[in-house]
């Protein structure tokens, strides 16, 4: 006997339908799976016999061919489980009903038949097609697939026999149901504020023209200073979330199983702070069926590289693609994929090797060439594609030993959304959503600058040797510092503070 059930699956971050055919036939007992099934998916015949029989239902000594459409697709993790059991039973007469044919089952199955949570959720409950009636998935993956989902039945499910009464038509699965709204408010308290930070004023300030451009920031003091203290600060001043954006974001932390319990969207910019023994695949993506690596978990967040000199050279080259084109593309002979990628790299380094190079209270113990070395590590190329460099000096005792440290998080968030306000209405009907993500036709455009403005900025490529990739970085954050100001044109101070954020170029000439 035959019997078809609906599931589906995820490539890349991606969803597409897949029919598990189910056929018991005559012969010697057997359990084959077909249809390019990886171990975890072979693996599911133990698992699916286990808790079909402790479960309380009859296993059928039959030659049991499953069948994974379509057939030329790799599949992989276990959340065919569930749909394998159900096909079982069906095909084995034991459960009969006419739910079945629009309703789509995801689930680990363990071996006394409890419905155990998958990777994965979010986005095939996103991608579902409309003549789908119900998705049942495991209670811990519900919430999740129901804010992608809000016009489909999403149904917990905690065990094999609930999903076959349910099935059978004998009783009820509960329907979740999620408020977005209350998601995003209850969500919106950070654990850290801006106002922790003493003094650096000239760093708080980058920091916030680099959130109001999205811009890629690099920083650079002796340790101690407070580099990572800014860092860790940045989400919290950069703009909240929209669903679009939380629904990309969430879509990269389920497939790879970060979601966690009971949650349904990333409503909170990401933020990621691998360490520097990191490798590309970890960094980029990678495997034989190609995973995200941290860029894409960071999507629409923050990648915080600490210790950047620190990092394998080949390691920090394969981030140029995805700075540059907000997605990265991995091949492998399996398949070739691409994972979102568009983040706000925020970086810091010491200025040589003992970390005290330039500052005033303790002697510097590097040779030149040393120094010379330890920067070297990072190529121009890549020092091109972050927009600001700033100093972050030793902070002073009489900054520290003060009552407040200024504004808080809130306050600069309100800036910093005023201005995204500016850019989005200047992008309209375009895919750029701030000033950073600008090409050479939008800065032609939008980054005029008058007589004086032109002859600041001549004198500053001839001498300090910039590229021109760094002219159009240092236009985009005129632009930007100009958005924070209200101002329609780009004005002089505006792009002398530009200029001022290549501090690296003008170590580097020295």
């Amino acid at each position: 006997m035959l019997a078809k059930v609906l599931s589906a699956a995820v490539l890349g971050i991606d969803a597409y339908e897949v029919e598990v055919e189910v056929d018991l036939s005559q012969g010697l007992p057997a359990f084959l799976t077909v249809g390019l099934p990886d171990l975890a998916v072979k693996e599911s015949r133990d698992r699916v016999t286990a808790a079909i029989k402790n479960a309380g239902y009859q296993f059928p000594l039959k030659r049991i061919t499953v069948n994974l459409a379509p057939a030329d697709v790799r599949k992989e993790g276990s959340a065919f489980d569930l749909p394998i059991a159900v096909g079982i039973l069906q095909a084995s007469g034991i459960l009969s009903g006419d739910r079945l044919s629009r309703v789509v089952l995801l689930g680990e199955l363990s071996l006394d038949g409890r419905v155990k949570p998958i990777k994965g959720a979010l986005p095939i409950a996103a991608g579902l097609k409309e003549n789908v009636a119900a998705l049942i998935l495991p209670r811990e993956n519900a919430l999740e697939a129901a804010s992608a989902a809000p016009k489909t039945s999403v149904l917990a499910a905690d065990t094999l026999p609930q999903v076959a009464g349910y099935l059978s038509g004998e009783l009820e699965l509960e329907r979740v149901q999620i408020d977005l709204t209350k998601i995003f408010t209850e969500t919106k308290n950070y654990d850290v504020d801006f106002q922790e930070i003493r003094g650096q004023p000239h760093a708080k300030r980058a920091m916030e023209v680099a959130c109001a451009g999205g811009h890629n920031i690099l920083m650079m003091g002796p340790p101690g200073a407070g580099k990572s203290m800014l860092a860790q600060r940045v989400s919290t001043i950069l703009p909240e979330l929209t669903l679009e954006e939380s629904i990309e974001t969430s879509k990269v932390h389920s497939v790879m199983g970060l979601m966690g319990d009971n949650r349904a969207l990333i409503a909170l910019r990401p933020f990621r702070s691998p360490h520097h023994t990191i490798s590309d695949a970890g960094l980029i993506g990678g495997g034989t069926l190609p995973m995200p690596g941290e860029v894409s978990i960071a999507h629409h967040g923050v990648l915080f590289l600490d210790e950047l000199p620190e990092f394998k050279r080949h390691v920090l080259e394969v981030l140029r693609q995805p700075l540059e084109d907000g997605k990265v593309t991995i091949s492998r002979a399996a398949a070739t994929l691409s994972y979102p990628a568009r983040f706000m790299l925020a970086a810091a380094m010491n200025p040589c090797p003992c970390g005290f190079y330039g500052d005033l209270a303790r002697p510097c113990t590097c040779t030149p060439l040393q120094i010379k070395g330890y920067r070297s590590r990072i190529s121009g190329p890549l020092l091109d594609q972050i927009d600001i460099h700033v100093e972050v000096p030793r902070v002073r005792y009489e900054d520290l030993s003060k009552a407040t440290g200024g504004e808080t998080s809130e306050e600069i968030r309100g800036r910093v959304n005023r201005t995204r306000g500016i850019q989005r209405e200047r992008f309209k009907g375009t895919k750029i959503y701030c000033n950073a993500h600008m090409g050479p036709r939008h800065i032609k455009k939008f980054c005029e600058i008058d007589e004086d403005s032109n002859r600041l900025l001549e004198t500053a490529m001839e001498r300090l040797s910039l590229s021109a990739r760094a002219y159009h970085r240092i236009l985009n954050v005129a632009r930007t510092i100009a958005d924070l100001e209200g101002e329609a044109n780009i004005l002089v101070h505006h792009l002398s503070e530009a200029i001022q954020y290549r501090s690296l170029d003008r170590e580097i000439l020295s």
